[in-house]
């Protein structure tokens, strides 16, 4: 009898799986609909990448009246499928690291195990090529070759974000790169192609997209503070710490109303109309002081993501009208 029950335990003990999910069997529960795959392209991002390009036509249209759509629509096509190829690298990245077994937010596709990482990595790949399909276009059409390198640094910086062997996500520069590539090179980027001029306005606007850019990215990582902190993850905010971070996010959000304010007493009175976007970034900043629970971050995040483009819009608006 004791044979036959030690026999039964070792016959129910499970089996040891790998901890990386690429080399994980994926698990049987039912098929990824394709509202699961528009989830993992992470939509509320996407009006950081809607922003810039929004600001930098604003700039082009100081110096060049004209409304150059078709490069707009081009550089907008560049910005999102970027932003969404970005999406999937991290939700590979991540997944065949573990670093997403844990997250708080919704669950990735790598890490649940239900697609196998390859295709997941070959998504990305798909978008960052089609990005490199508009881009030369542009390139094309303005006939400024130097752009190429510009676009060839875009992608090289989106995969390394949290790709490769020494990602840059991981230590501390993901904020810093951001800054760089959805402020500076987005916006002043979309004023060159479309005016080929880099007006005062388009810089002021290039770092208020930045901003808000680093400020998403913040409230992310304020979210997944301990997942990161267990995984080794050394964002910026594993590094200083909640309340820094806290504080760092509020700084962040607020100096875009400063830079309406001077684009205001400079010459387009209409942007003390941005001021209107506070509406939504006053709760974000209440639920970054105030959250119980990592999952209220979610909220301040569509929040921040949502001021972004209506900020831009608005900027827009003044330095048009």
């Amino acid at each position: 009898m004791a044979s036959s029950t030690k026999k039964k335990r070792s016959g129910t003990k499970p089996r040891r799986t790998s901890g990386n999910p690429a080399k994980r069997p994926v698990i049987e529960a039912g098929p990824v609909t394709f509202g699961e795959w528009v989830g993992a392209a992470r939509l509320r991002t996407l009006p950081l990448a809607v922003a810039p390009v929004v600001l930098g036509t604003a700039a082009a249209q100081v110096t060049d009246h004209a409304l150059h759509w078709v490069l707009a629509l081009a550089c907008l096509a560049v910005a999102v499928l970027l932003q969404i190829g970005v999406n999937f690298a991290n939700d590979y990245s991540d997944g065949v690291r573990g670093t997403d077994a844990r997250r708080v937010g919704p669950a990735r596709l790598t890490a649940s195990g239900r697609v196998p990482a390859k295709h997941v990595l070959i998504t990305a790949l798909v978008f960052f090529a089609l990005a490199a399909v508009a881009g030369l276009a542009i390139v094309v059409r303005t006939q400024q070759w130097w752009m190429l390198l510009v676009g060839a640094a875009c992608i090289v910086a989106a995969w390394f974000y949290t790709g490769g062997r020494r990602p840059y996500g991981y230590n501390a520069m993901g904020e810093l790169f951001v800054f760089v590539f959805f402020g500076l090179v987005a916006v002043l980027g979309t004023t060159w192609v479309q005016s080929f001029a880099l007006p005062l306005e388009a810089w002021l606007a290039a770092v208020a997209a930045g901003l808000f850019a680093c400020a998403v990215l913040l409230a992310n990582n304020l979210r997944d503070i301990n997942q990161d902190r267990e995984a080794g993850k050394r964002t910026l905010t594993v590094l200083i710490g909640r309340r820094a971070t806290q504080s760092l996010y509020t700084v962040l959000v607020i100096v875009p109303f400063l830079i309406a304010a001077v684009f205001a007493l400079l010459l387009y009175p209409v942007a003390w109309m941005s001021l209107l976007v506070l509406l939504a970034i006053i709760p974000a900043i209440l639920i970054v002081w105030t959250y119980r629970a990592p999952g209220e971050l979610v909220i301040v995040l569509s929040l921040t993501s949502l001021s972004s483009v209506g900020y831009a819009a608005l900027i827009y608006w003044a330095l048009v009208a």
